[in-house]
This record gives structure tokens, sequence and C-alpha cells, in this order.
């Protein structure tokens, strides 16, 4: 049974960094992308970042430059280290795990993923 279990979140003022841990147990996932998506009150999951086995990573356009992905393939771990923290960051993050098949592109789309996490909770605060 595939398990993703998050952890990490809280409460941050503005300006300040989280970094958000995903362990993923039940399987082996050489063949997956691990990623992060987020959803706050009144809106859609959105994708904020993945990445692959090889360590090939993609972060979504408007979290460039704060957000960083990585991976320990030896713990099965996958990590957001999130920075320069706004207050429109506040949402539920979920860690999710998607078999590739083939594909070269990390899918965005939160429907393709095959395997979620129940969800972390990050606050920031003004």
């Amino acid at each position: 049974q595939v398990q993703l279990v998050e952890s990490g979140g809280g409460l941050v003022q503005a300006g300040g960094s989280l970094r958000l841990s995903c362990a993923a147990s039940g399987r082996t996932f050489s063949s997956y992308a691990l990623g992060w998506f987020r959803q706050a009150p009144g809106k859609e999951r959105e994708f904020v970042a993945g990445i692959r086995w090889s360590g090939r990573a993609y972060v979504a356009d408007s979290m460039k430059g704060r957000f960083t992905i990585s991976r320990d393939n030896a713990e099965n771990t996958v990590y957001l280290q999130m920075n320069s923290l706004k207050p429109d960051d506040t949402a539920v993050y979920y860690c999710a795990a998607v078999s590739l098949a083939g594909r070269v592109e990390i899918p965005v789309a939160p429907e393709k993923y095959d395997y979620w996490g129940q969800g972390t909770q990050v606050t920031v605060s003004s």
C-alpha cells in the first residue's frame, strides 16, 4: 500500500521560510515523479513543483526563485524548500506521486497523479 506522509507545515510570518517533507513508502518510486500541490480555501488545487527520480525538477513559474524541490532517493523523501513566503502562499500543501510511464514532462494536472498524501497546512501571516 502506497503511503505519502507530509510534514513540516505550520505558521510563519511573511518573509520567512519553511521546509516541507514527504516520505513515500509502499513501492519502488524510481519510475515515478513526486510533486507538490497546494490548495487554498475556495480555490482549485494548484501545481507547485515536481521532480523525477533523476533529480530533474520543474517549479511552477509563479514560484520560481522562492521555492525549491529536492529528492532523497535513498530515503524515498521529497522536500519543498519555501523561502520569502507571502500570505498568498497560505494553503494546504499536498504531496503526490505519478507514474511517468515513459513520459518526459512532469504532469502539472492533479488528475494525472496516482497517489496523494493527506496534506499539511501552511499559514503565512502578514
